[in-house]
């Protein structure tokens, strides 16, 4: 929106006369255009200040009037500054009926006013550092495929709010279930979202209830791929010649053996690390998505990766921890690498949060509450969520309960032996 030129003056009309007095007007202005209020006032032009849009001091019931002339002046500024800080324009007449009390005209919102204003806000929100980017990039494939599913369903690319049903989020859910071939948690996750951007709209009294609350999403633990210790060690001791790849292969392997996401490493600086109070190195981070710490001590393969690019030219240039490139180039390069290494999976840079949650933490018998704390979970469940005991671990553990079954059996069946032997003696 463009700056409105705006401006409030009083005028003394010579043509409304009473008793030798002429009456007060008020005159708003707003680019060029006007629109002016008759008032209760009849002044006498000696007694009016034009300059000053004021009755003179000595002029009778000059502190009413001037009282009265303040007032008006503050209340039609301020509906002015409301329109202003929302971005909207409003015309000399609409603010001459604000003043005079005469009910706006609600235009009603549609759900694309919905997801713009809620844009708005999330917006102001990642400039001062309170929201990820990342989040409102959710927000906008949201969005994308709720405009898809009012082209697919409605032939229209809005829909107003008060026209929104459960109907609608149900048919929505069968689109993406359907239609864009999603899982049963990717499209709940889409769902969710719209849900948050109506109730946004509730709370700006845009539509009084959000018609999708009685919609209950569902969300099923997926399996989650990770790898083994033989296949770390498989990808730690590959040799691999070209440089671009040894260098992805490193970064990946220090995310498994610490845990980090990849947007952390990727904004770690040279001098990231700390000596922690038991004089070990640490490597500590503000996970964006949840607001909480993240801090990890670090293992020898971590250091020794961390030591091996210190000299690196992108670190020294761009001040980086370790030489990490662009997350596509990143997932590119990790599907050459499982080939070159022989994986059978698909490696992604979450991948390594996973692996180092379950293969590297709690298969190596790291309590639960330790690895929540390292990987900044606010709860416990999320990293119940990440951790799967593998068949190895189970196997261990079992063993250990033979040997602790076995040992109290033993006095017992030497009893029962020694009963026989004496039996056959007598």
């Amino acid at each position: 929106m463009e700056n409105q030129k705006f401006f409030v003056s009083y005028w003394l009309n010579p043509s409304r006369q009473q008793d030798g007095k002429s009456k007060l007007y008020i005159r708003i202005a707003i680019d060029g255009r006007r629109a002016e209020i008759a008032t209760t006032y009849f002044i006498k032009k000696s007694d009016w200040d034009n300059a000053h849009f004021q009755v003179k001091p000595k002029a009778p019931h000059s502190v009413l009037i001037n009282g009265f002339i303040d007032h008006a002046t503050n209340v039609i500024k301020k509906h002015f500054l409301s329109y202003a800080a929302f971005g909207k324009t409003i015309s000399a007449k609409e603010l001459k009926d604000l003043f005079l009390g005469k009910e706006e005209k609600v235009e009603p919102k549609s759900l694309m006013d919905a997801f713009a204003y809620h844009k708005v806000k999330m917006e102001s929100m990642i400039h001062v550092g309170k929201v990820a980017k990342t989040t409102l990039a959710k927000y906008n494939y949201c969005q994308g495929k709720v405009e898809r599913f009012l082209h697919h369903r409605f032939k229209k690319k809005d829909i107003l709010l008060t026209e929104l049903s459960l109907k609608f989020v149900t048919e929505f859910e069968h689109f993406l279930l359907v239609n864009e071939r999603m899982q049963t948690n990717s499209a709940h996750k889409y769902i969710v979202n719209l849900k948050r951007i109506i109730n946004v709209a509730v709370s700006v009294e845009w539509m009084p209830k959000n018609p999708f609350d009685n919609f209950r999403c569902s969300y099923t633990n997926p399996e989650r791929e990770i790898l083994t210790q033989t296949e770390l060690d498989t990808m730690q001791h590959k040799l691999i010649l070209m440089p671009r790849l040894a260098e992805v292969r490193d970064v990946f392997l220090f995310c498994c053996y610490t845990g980090f996401a990849y947007s952390d490493i990727y904004k770690f600086e040279r001098d990231a690390i700390t000596i922690g109070m038991d004089g070990d190195y640490w490597l500590s981070t503000i996970r964006q998505k949840t607001g909480t710490r993240e801090s990890v001590p670090l293992l020898p393969l971590a250091l020794e990766i961390i030591n091996r690019y210190k000299e690196h030219p992108v670190c020294l240039k761009f001040d980086k921890l370790l030489p990490v490139n662009s997350n596509q180039k990143y997932n590119a390069y990790l599907k050459e690498i499982a080939e070159i290494c022989g994986i059978k999976k698909t490696l992604t840079s979450h991948m390594a949060r996973h692996t180092f949650a379950t293969t590297v933490t709690l298969s190596n018998g790291v309590p639960l509450e330790t690895v929540s704390k390292m990987l900044g979970h606010t709860k416990l469940s999320t990293t119940q969520i990440y951790a799967k005991v593998l068949d190895t671990k189970v196997s261990q553990d079992m063993g250990v309960l033979k040997s602790i079954l076995a040992a109290k059996q033993k006095p017992k069946d030497s009893e029962s032996n020694q009963e026989v032997s004496d039996k056959k003696l007598g």
